[in-house]
């Protein structure tokens, strides 16, 4: 070929010649020639320096040719970006997958071409589909309790059914005929400083003969000066008149059931019939009694009197919104439904008035567990008492404002069901109640949604559906991923309707917390070192402002701290915790769990978007979202 440029070149000119190609169809072939042996070896210093020239000229053109060639690449980079796109994008449109793919390569015969594809088929995929099919007939169990729950919440509000005294409403004033037997009233704290003010002054404004209430305050704290503070407020309320005994115990074995043991092992109880339990952050109306005890009124089958609980900070942040849809479903669905139809539920563990009767059939409080109310519970319903559950009648109280704490306080309540249920499982067998009471107890109430729920909810959402990403051949439907989750997340969001823009995070977030869930349930299960576990929860000390009101406008013949005192009351409350969050440094903290699970599912939600599944794809990649938010501890308020 005859060179393009052929200044300073000799026709006769005898060389190796040097070829440049360009791929690009844009730019032409050019051949140059290399210099001679002759031209090596002149001596002429003129024609040396001529070949020098002549060189410096080839060997720019060839850096330029290079150059134009890595020009090239890099313009071809974008066309094949664009290629790959619109290649997933018509896999998405065709419907085309990698199953699709693996059955191609089976169905033309290659398949022992393939042994990853092989192994996969033959070993990992039938062992994943069991599992899958597994859980998904638990889930589908799972949804249909939920519905039966729903549906009987339903007939109750059509119906306008609801538990009443048998004379109707009681007369706390009229005298002899009134029904106004001597109560017990219980406050167990550990070290909560920030709550036991408004606690005390709540039960102290209690609508009651103040000759038939006795106030216990059962410190169980290790802190001197919070022992201090608390005895304090009691005496200060004793000289307002107030029955009220302070009660601190030496030896602090069986955490909160040993308090409550310890204090009802007193001489002076035999003398009550009922008692009311409190937490050091609930407040409960002055009408709580009156609208609690008149239940029991010649209903000697009736052993406990359940309030529902109500939340001063449920609009805090967005843990306090979700926490609160939860709870109003557990509380206005599940208790509700079981203790109007089958007079059974688990004792919250406060807001609730128990017959001391009832209480010394079942065997007194024990300290076995980390829940102790559900145990005691058990154990009354085996025993033959019924219960019942005040929708209409509400204690304020607090929720978790931080992840941390609410990730201990759902450990013990996840972890103490199934130490209970190993324990107790002998006993609902051998006991007398009915057959269907029996199997309500160990399916329904224990199972079902204390060991089934969390195994399935994790196991199918947090392993099954992104192993499926890598293991096209087990398949999970897209009604069991996106259609029925909605469906039983619109249900559980009826009873808190003003927290309908939040169902998608309630979804998400309710599959997060299924980690620690699973974590406590299977430490329970197993009796591990963490089911024996016991963190008070953690408070922020946040008083309502309308109780405050409400026992300022009591009138005069109750007795009480006057007005001015609980406007001192009120400022020196918010005073101490403007204090606290000035000196609080929080920092976040790091879930190790959260995060491996995090990059697990962005992980399949990549490969999925490349296997075209849809829905699939949008799952994982939200709930991947959810626990890396959860992971660093982005959600609620962080820890100090």
């Amino acid at each position: 070929m005859a060179p393009l440029f052929d200044w300073g070149v000799k026709e006769s000119h005898r060389g190796t010649p040097v070829v440049v190609k360009m791929e690009n169809p844009n730019w032409s072939m050019v051949e140059l020639e290399g210099p001679s042996e002759e031209d090596l070896l002149i001596t002429d210093p003129n024609s040396r320096d001529k070949g020098r020239g002549k060189n410096a000229k080839q060997l720019t053109w060839v850096l330029l040719l290079k150059a134009h060639r890595a020009a090239g690449c890099l313009t071809s980079i974008a066309p094949a970006l664009l290629g790959l796109v619109s290649a997933v994008k018509r896999r998405v449109a065709s419907g085309r997958t990698d199953t699709d793919a693996d059955t191609d390569i089976r169905g033309g015969g290659r398949e022992k071409e393939n042994p990853t594809v092989k192994s996969r088929v033959e070993y990992l995929a039938p062992p994943l589909q069991f599992l899958t099919n597994a859980c998904i007939i638990l889930f589908l169990i799972q949804s249909l309790d939920r519905l039966v729950l729903c549906l009987g919440c339903f007939w109750i509000r059509f119906k306008k059914i609801k538990p009443v005294p048998k004379d109707g409403a009681v007369d706390l004033e009229s005298g002899e005929k009134g029904f106004c037997p001597m109560v017990l009233v219980q406050i167990p704290m550990c070290n909560e400083k920030e709550v036991y003010q408004q606690s005390i002054a709540a039960v102290c404004n209690l609508d009651w003969p103040k000759s038939k209430l006795l106030i216990q305050v059962l410190d169980d704290s290790d802190d001197p000066a919070t022992q201090l503070l608390i005895k304090e407020e009691v005496q200060k309320w004793q000289q307002e008149g107030a029955n009220i005994l302070y009660r601190h115990r030496v030896i602090r074995d069986g955490y909160k059931a040993g308090n409550l043991k310890s204090a009802m092992n007193c001489s002076y109880v035999k003398d009550y019939e009922f008692v009311a339990i409190f937490d050091a952050d609930f407040q409960p109306t002055p009408d709580f009694l009156r609208k609690t005890v008149p239940h029991f009124k010649d209903n000697d089958e009736l052993g406990l009197v359940q309030a529902r609980w109500s939340f001063v900070n449920k609009d805090e942040n967005l843990l306090t919104r979700l926490q609160n849809i939860n709870l109003s479903f557990h509380f206005e669905v599940e208790q509700q439904v079981n203790g109007i139809f089958i007079h059974f539920f688990g004792f919250n563990g406060t807001a609730g008035v128990w017959r001391i009767k009832a209480l010394e059939d079942a065997g007194g409080w024990l300290e076995r567990t980390t829940v102790e109310d559900m145990d005691i519970a058990v154990r009354a319903h085996l025993h033959g008492w019924k219960f019942i559950f005040l929708n209409d009648v509400e204690c304020q109280c607090e929720l978790p404002e931080s992840y941390e704490a609410y990730r201990k306080q759902q450990h013990r309540w996840h972890s103490g069901p199934m130490q209970l249920f190993r324990l107790c499982l002998p006993d609902i067998i051998k006991s007398k109640i009915s057959v269907w009471k029996k199997f309500n107890m160990i399916f329904l109430f224990f199972l079902l949604r204390k060991l089934i729920l969390p195994f399935y909810s994790f196991t199918l959402f947090c392993i099954i559906l992104p192993m499926t990403m890598f293991v096209p051949e087990a398949e999970l439907p897209a009604w069991v991923v996106c259609y029925i989750p909605a469906a039983m997340s619109f249900l559980n969001i009826l009873p808190a309707p003003k927290a309908f823009p939040f169902i998608v995070p309630y979804l998400l977030f309710e599959n997060t917390m299924s980690v620690t869930k699973f974590n406590a349930m299977i430490s329970g299960l197993f009796q591990l070192g963490s089911a024996y576990e016991w963190v008070v929860t953690k408070k922020s000390g946040r008083s309502s402002e309308g109780d405050l009101v409400s026992l300022i406008e009591k009138p005069k013949h109750q007795r009480g701290s006057s007005a001015p005192d609980l406007e001192e009351m009120k400022e020196e409350i918010l005073k101490q915790q403007e204090k606290v969050s000035k000196k609080k440094k929080k920092h976040n903290r790091i879930y190790m769990k959260e995060l491996a699970l995090a990059f697990l599912l962005l992980t399949a939600s990549a490969r999925s978007l490349l296997s075209a599944q849809g829905i699939h794809f949008y799952f994982l990649l939200f709930q991947g979202i959810s626990f890396l938010l959860v992971g660093l501890d982005l959600i609620g308020e962080q820890v100090d």
